[in-house]
């Protein structure tokens, strides 16, 4: 059994109390990720660019013969993007888009574990001195003296679709 189907069966146990979570590093910050929402984890494979497509969507990827686009979670938290390397690895993960479940992927520079984060452990990210925006943050949680960012999945995908109507709907106009 691969390491990343291990790491995805561990995200099916969790206590009641503690929050189930994929941890990724993007840059130097480390991630934690819904593990309920963690579909698989894959190499780096092939990724398809989108013409116009907002800078979020890194392009798309054929998952098991379907369709999946891909996100880069830096691009949508400031960082630069980075060069792909052996430890790139793709999140497929099953989020809420408009109230409908969508299966999507996202870049991480490097997959570690799947761990339980206490919920006394988490707190609301503050509101100032955030090197982020607030709604993209669902919490910081702390383990072994560091802090972990829990991104709020369906806030960031909401507003990345919320984007993309305008601008798609700007260039039929145009196009007409």
């Amino acid at each position: 059994m691969s390491q990343a189907m291990k790491l995805v069966e561990l995200a099916q146990t969790a206590p009641v109390d503690a929050m189930n979570a994929l941890t990724i590093r993007l840059d130097d910050e480390l991630f934690a990720v819904e593990a309920h929402h963690v579909r698989e984890i894959l190499e780096l494979v092939p990724i398809t660019e989108v013409p116009n497509a907002p800078e979020f969507v890194g392009g798309l990827i054929n998952v098991r013969g379907r369709v999946v686009p891909l996100a880069d979670l830096r691009v949508m938290f400031g960082m630069n993007r980075a060069e792909p390397d052996e430890d790139t690895r793709i999140v497929v993960m099953e989020v809420d888009m408009d109230g409908e479940p969508a299966i999507v992927g996202i870049l991480a520079d490097k997959v570690h574990d799947v761990t339980d984060i206490e919920a006394a452990s988490i707190e609301e990210a503050p509101k100032v001195g955030m090197r982020w925006r607030p709604e993209f943050i669902k919490g910081i949680g702390k383990r072994n003296g560091g802090f972990i960012i829990i991104p709020n999945m369906e806030r960031i995908f909401e507003i990345s679709g919320a984007r993309t109507a305008p601008v798609a709907a700007s260039e039929e106009r145009s196009a007409s």
